[in-house]
């Protein structure tokens, strides 16, 4: 499958129109159809304390605020950062003030701002308009200094904005995370300086590692001048190491076991190689996806057209979302919309993504390709003048904005709780575990997750109706409860206590223990890691258990597990045999589940 290397003549562009664009402009406050910052300032004061508040985490399959209230980024693509122009794009038209004021007008709640490495070189920005106070604060700033204005200006708004690492420089996209001139080592090194630089100031929430891996970048293949999704873990754990707060957004690759998507499109990988890092919910998949406009492909050709899309789409990423794994972003995607078939296609994503009015903040998140007009293969929702807008290309986007960051109809109306958990027991617990199930709690609008407390503290929460709370003390009582709450952050009353006692020590047998977790449930099937811990030194292990309740053995990582009837036997890899005394490794297994999804015993015995 060929595709183009996309957005190069950006950068040619932006100096062609900057050149045209200095010699007579207007500020953008007074430019038709542009928001004025006092009513931007004045729109976000109320929304302060809203829903989007603080840095954001993940549950499942969904975006949480600090106050675990759901989000979705509905947002939108500023490009230039990236460019020889090392500023975002348009400066030389309008105050960048006005440019984000608009953006939170138009319902937008999020910014995704490429850069490349070029930006930590002390780069001067090309084509800003200083005249007649346009960009005042902006003037004798370097790259960096002007992206620290944008983040705390969107801040201020309420918008929030992630960064993105487009291009190790301006010269053009890499298939690789590095290259000669930029290595591995820059741009973790890069990646931390601004993990760190923005540290206490969550209008930035995240950064998207890199944009666009494609071939030779693997997943999984487990060659670490090539494997993406190791790359995405060193350089994952390393912005965490910086600020621990922040989302990591991965992108997939091109191709995976010889099916071959977009660029940065394919994530068939990452159920079976999930991205580990070391702090938890920080991780979002990142997807790109696009129309005719940038490329032909088979499937716009397929008779069932537009029909075909959402089985597309559910292949190469979004069974993410529907197995409540993790996180979906769509981080880029557009069109020209001149081909019917491109407005076909944009209908048909945008309900895939799920209306807001419908599902709240439990629906996909994006941010649309691109602000800018002058995206040679698909535009922008502003038009040439770098002002007035688009409006029939920003209506398809209409169904999926979230100006309140997700819940349903923008963050109005709805006042009315879930209904309280009913049922809640322990379904099983080991030295370490409890395992909780619950009946679904109802709502007006719709649940969207569930908050469990350990003895009155907030301890997890999630999507389904099922939760695993590791960490524990062996041979020792808890007690819990379960509240449901909704897309409005509407909370319900704490369902009645459950207890259960942690037993006197792990599963075992012959040399090792073996311990089970329920990383994920959803409405027909589960991730689970089962952490194996040697009482002796071994040279390899073998877990097995019996299912109690009908459950079937779909995927696995790091073992070699096989399913025969009921029972199932787990075998250690040739990496993660050998254990030292007290030594331990873990491996994950992907199943469906009927009836019940009660835990295992576990027994382990090794050599």
């Amino acid at each position: 499958m060929l595709h183009p290397v996309r957005r190069l003549r950006e950068a040619l562009l932006a100096v062609a129109l900057a050149s045209t664009a200095l010699i007579a402009t207007v500020p953008a406050a007074q430019a038709a159809g542009a928001a004025t910052p006092t009513a931007a300032t004045a729109a976000t004061t109320a929304d302060a304390t809203a829903a989007g508040s603080g840095y954001w985490h993940t549950s499942g399959r969904q975006l949480l605020d600090e106050g675990n209230r759901p989000v979705r980024i509905a947002g939108i693509n500023w490009f230039g950062f990236e460019t020889a122009n090392y500023v975002p794009h348009g400066l030389w038209s309008r105050d960048y003030k006005s440019m984000i004021d608009q953006m939170k007008t138009l319902g937008y709640n999020t910014i995704r701002l490429p850069y490349s490495d070029d930006i930590f070189k002390g780069t001067s920005p090309v084509s800003v308009n200083t005249s007649g106070g346009m960009n005042a604060d902006l003037q004798g700033l370097n790259s960096l200094q002007v992206m620290d204005k944008i983040v705390d200006y969107a801040g201020t708004t309420g918008l929030k904005v992630i960064l993105d690492r487009h291009r190790p420089d301006s010269a053009g996209q890499s298939a690789l995370w590095y290259t000669a001139a930029v290595p591995e080592t820059t741009w973790i090194n890069d990646l931390t300086a601004l993990a760190t630089r923005y540290a206490g100031k969550p209008a930035m929430i995240g950064i998207d590692l890199h944009n666009e891996p494609h071939d030779p970048a693997c997943w999984g293949c487990g060659d670490t001048t090539i494997d993406w999704r190791l790359a995405a873990e060193r350089a994952g754990n390393a912005v965490l190491a910086a600020n621990p707060k922040l989302l990591v957004f991965v992108e997939g690759n091109q191709s995976f076991n010889g099916s071959s998507y977009w660029w940065g499109g394919n994530l068939q990988g990452a159920g079976q190689y999930p991205v580990r890092l070391n702090v938890p919910n920080r991780l979002v998949y990142s997807v790109h996806d696009y129309a005719t406009s940038v490329a032909q492909q088979t499937w716009f050709s397929d008779p069932s057209f537009p029909a075909n899309m959402p089985g597309v789409w559910d292949k190469n990423w979004g069974y993410l979302f529907n197995q409540n794994i993790a996180p979906v972003w769509v981080g880029e995607f557009g069109t020209t919309l001149q081909a019917t078939v491109d407005q076909k296609w944009l209908k048909a994503l945008v309900q895939y993504l799920r209306p807001t009015a419908q599902y709240g903040a439990d629906s996909i998140s994006w941010t649309f390709w691109s602000w800018n007009p002058n995206s040679g293969d698909t535009g922008g929702i502003l038009n040439d003048d770098w002002t007035t807008v688009n409006t029939t290309k920003d209506a398809y986007l209409a169904d999926v904005k979230a100006p309140g960051f997700g819940a349903a109809g923008g963050g109005g109306g709805d006042t009315q709780a879930p209904s309280t958990p009913a049922g809640l027991a322990a379904t099983g617990t080991t030295a370490a575990t409890v395992s909780l199930a619950w009946t679904a709690a109802t709502d007006n609008v719709a649940v969207t997750g569930y908050d469990v407390y350990r003895g009155g503290a907030l301890v997890g929460t999630t999507a389904g109706t099922s939760y695993t709370d590791t960490g524990l003390t062996a041979a020792t009582a808890y007690s819990y409860t379960v509240r449901a709450r909704d897309a409005a952050g509407n909370v319900s009353a704490a369902s009645a206590a459950v207890s259960a006692t942690t037993s006197g020590g792990g599963t075992g047998g012959a040399g090792c223990t073996a311990g089970w977790h329920i990383d994920n449930q959803w409405s027909t099937g589960f991730t689970a890691t089962v952490t194996v811990t040697a009482t002796t030194a071994t040279k390899s292990w073998q877990v097995g258990w019996t299912w109690p309740s009908g459950q079937q053995l779909t995927g696995s990582w790091n073992a070699t597990v096989q399913q025969s009837g009921a029972t199932v036997t787990a075998t250690s890899l040739a990496y993660n045999g050998t254990l030292p005394v007290s030594g331990s490794t873990s491996f994950g297994l992907q199943g469906t589940w009927t009836g019940g999804n009660t835990a295992p015993t576990l027994g382990c015995t090794a050599s």
